[in-house]
């Protein structure tokens, strides 16, 4: 029963560490053409705008429209943007600060 368990562990472990190292960074050469769109109104007052975003998928980024959110108490949303460095550009992410 031990080595049943120490198997399963061990599976798990793995499978994370795999999982894990599947999520990277995305280096392009070149950045993406911003696609041109106009914002939506407001839905209610107070909403935030989180702008658009790129997202990797297959083997290029992706454009998500932007969208609104409800706003978080004690906290700003700091906008995604792109980050040139010796390999090329790659996208960073906006989060809620």
């Amino acid at each position: 029963m031990k080595t049943i368990k120490k198997i399963s562990l061990l599976v798990v472990l793995g499978g994370a560490l795999f999982l894990s190292s599947c999520a990277g960074t995305y280096y392009v050469t070149a950045r993406p053409a911003e696609p041109v769109y106009e914002r939506p109104v407001a839905p209610y007052e107070g909403a935030v705008w989180i702008p658009s975003e790129w997202v990797w998928s297959g083997n290029q980024y992706v454009h998500v429209r932007g969208h609104w959110e409800r706003p978080r108490v004690n906290h700003v949303y700091i906008a995604g943007h792109w980050d040139q460095g010796p390999r090329g550009y790659v996208w960073i992410k906006g989060y809620w600060k």
